[in-house]
């Protein structure tokens, strides 16, 4: 593909040298540069191919790096990334070693916060903001959230702080879950730079210095502007937390955009502006469904994607979605809750089948749980479809709210361990660490798509918290029985009989520690439990091993393996243990089963690490 003007742009300075004429040209070729780059590499391209206008707009407005740009979650900043001299890097987009999914502090100055996680931007950039008037720089700071991310609950943290505090903010809501008629568009983009320009701000703050010595008269001046731009705009909300609200205008229209944007840099203050953007903008596809092309692996840009119509392996999501299905036809009781991640978790067909039992709560994962809370005090049994790291975001209410109360509330636990290309931000690193140490809690970890679900039914009907977690992806193969089978809790099992050395694999390191224990004639038990961990099973290793060895996906720290080890201490056994997992890091993008090899979690891996241990 040619792109005759984005290949003179490196960075921001070569962009603000182009005249604004060029500027649509510019917008056109970025947005196939993203299809044509995207469709070779995986990634998401629905919300990026709606923000194309916007940064170019802010990179051409703003002085960046100097002024500072926040983008909420990252989705949206392939354009930017491509913008600010990182496009021949995106060939290695999400790659090991190669340009991440989201903005990163350590890989551009053009990054100044990491994200992955959403309705951080506001708080970020506001404290960058009153770091910068404290230390008397003239910098402008910009938050771009979305609409989707503007329902969480620390973003209205971020707002009603920000609108107390005297610093330079500005707030995008970028808002891609409507549409903007022509006329109403034409309006709204004059009212755009009516309110947002010099002048009328400038008649505002004499007015209010006249009326202020008449209290009353101030008052009903307010009312009556709040009155006129409420025919308008929906902006009341946002004033009331102490924003002047612009919008909503078309964040497709870099001749409304530029303007605007040029006016608001010059105000004092907290702004906010409302743009209206669609997701999948010009590329037809994925404006018809940008839910498919939201995240994509790699796919032929002009047929699009096409399904082969063969049945791939059965996922764990798949595993849960199904389950979910069956049991809530035995099970009147069971609610289903997912904070924003219906299609994600596998819940779909639950949402289609059971739509008064389906609640998406939107990026809300406190409420989630506590909501989940009392339900479970009512009778019912809600059952929460969450992503490993998001749960980390409720992790007071998953103690305070359902632990301490012992409510019997249910966790399927996607994406537990390594995901990839989504990198540090989405690793389900850690959930087996802080999970073990909640009382009350019980934890387990299947090794395979029959054992999901057998595990799942077992936790659906324990009288208290319980959790399961699954990794990303599919299984080994098992082919789970429709049936509602449950398992002792507490209970593992030996899968094979060795000697000398004993593996204790937890969740799906199983089929790796089989292979390796193949190899090292060792014995190898599948724990399924890391709570209550089977202390019976570990002393009788304890007692006909030499050495016990623990494999998890999971932290090295706090984990799986330290249920093992605190089980020996506290039995009295002496038994040499060692533990592997994953390093006291940050584990960055990549490929899966690539990343798994080089950490050591595969079969050839903890045959290295045990005959390491056995020297």
């Amino acid at each position: 593909m040619s792109y005759p003007l984005l290949d003179t742009i490196n960075s921001p300075t070569d962009l603000r040298l182009l005249p604004r004429e060029s500027l649509a040209t510019l917008a056109e070729e970025l947005r196939t540069f993203l299809i044509d780059s995207v469709a070779r590499t995986g990634g998401h391209l629905s919300s990026n191919l709606g923000t194309v206008e916007l940064t170019i707009a802010l990179h051409y407005v703003f002085d960046t790096p100097d002024d500072r740009l926040v983008w909420d979650v990252g989705h949206q900043t392939y354009g930017h990334k491509v913008l600010t001299g990182r496009r021949d890097g995106m060939a290695r987009l999400r790659m090991k070693d190669g340009v991440g999914g989201f903005p990163r502090r350590t890989e551009s100055e053009y990054d100044t916060f990491g994200v992955g996680h959403s309705s951080t931007s506001i708080s970020a950039a506001l404290g960058m903001a009153v770091a910068a008037r404290d230390k008397g720089e003239e910098r402008r700071v910009v938050a771009v959230i979305g609409d989707g991310a503007m329902s969480a609950g620390q973003a209205f943290e971020a707002l009603n702080n920000a609108g107390v505090i005297d610093a330079n903010l500005l707030v995008i809501l970028n808002d891609n879950d409507m549409s903007i008629s022509r006329p109403v568009g034409a309006l709204n983009k004059y009212l755009a730079r009516l309110l947002s320009g010099r002048t009328l701000n400038a008649a505002r703050k004499a007015g209010e210095k006249v009326l202020s010595k008449t209290p009353q008269l101030l008052e009903l001046a307010k009312r009556a502007e709040e009155h006129f731009k409420g025919m308008f705009v929906p902006g009341t909300l946002f004033e009331e937390f102490g924003f002047k609200y612009i919008g909503p205008i078309d964040g497709h229209d870099l001749d409304s955009l530029i303007p605007t944007l040029q006016n608001l840099r010059q105000l004092e203050g907290p702004q906010f502006l409302h743009i209206v953007t669609r997701k999948g903008q010009g590329y037809k596809l994925a404006e018809a469904d940008p839910i498919l092309y939201h995240g994509v692996s790699k796919f032929d840009s002009t047929n699009g994607i096409v399904s082969s119509g063969k049945a791939g392996k059965l996922t764990y999501t798949q595993v849960f979605g199904d389950w979910l299905c069956d049991m809530a036809r035995e099970d009147s009781r069971l609610i289903g809750i997912t904070p924003a991640m219906t299609e994600g978790s596998g819940m779909v067909r639950f949402a289609e089948e059971f739509p008064q039992r389906h609640h998406d709560v939107g990026i809300a994962e406190q409420h989630a749980l506590t909501f989940a809370a009392g339900l479970a005090c009512e009778g019912m049994k809600p059952v929460v479809a969450i992503y490993s790291t998001f749960l980390q975001r409720a992790y007071d209410q998953l103690i305070h709210d359902i632990a301490l109360q012992n409510l019997p509330v249910m966790f399927a636990i996607d994406r537990g361990g390594i995901v990839g290309a989504d990198g540090a931000t989405h690793q389900g690193a850690f959930d087996l660490s802080y999970l073990a140490c909640i009382p009350n809690l019980v934890v387990m970890a299947p090794a395979d798509e029959a054992e999901c679900r057998a595990m799942l039914t077992t936790a659906f009907h324990i009288d208290g918290p319980a959790a399961v977690r699954y990794p990303r992806g599919a299984g080994p193969g098992v082919s789970p029985r429709l049936t509602f089978d449950t398992l002792p809790v507490g209970k593992g099992e030996v899968r094979r009989q060795g000697q000398r050395i004993a593996i204790l694999a937890f969740g799906t390191t199983l089929a790796a520690a089989l292979e390796a224990g193949e190899r090292l004639e060792a014995t190898v038990a599948n724990m399924r439990f890391v709570k209550p961990v089977d202390d019976l099973l570990i002393k009788h290793l304890a007692e006909t091993h030499d050495m016990l060895i623990s494999v998890e996906e999971n932290s090295i720290i706090g984990g799986a393996g330290a249920e093992v080890a605190r089980s020996l201490e506290t039995q009295g056994m002496k038994t040499r243990i060692h533990r592997i997992g994953l390093p006291d890091r940050f584990v960055e993008h990549g490929d899966q089963m690539q990343m798994l090899a080089e950490l050591g979690l595969d079969a050839a891996g903890i045959i290295r690490q045990v005959q390491a241990f056995s020297c």
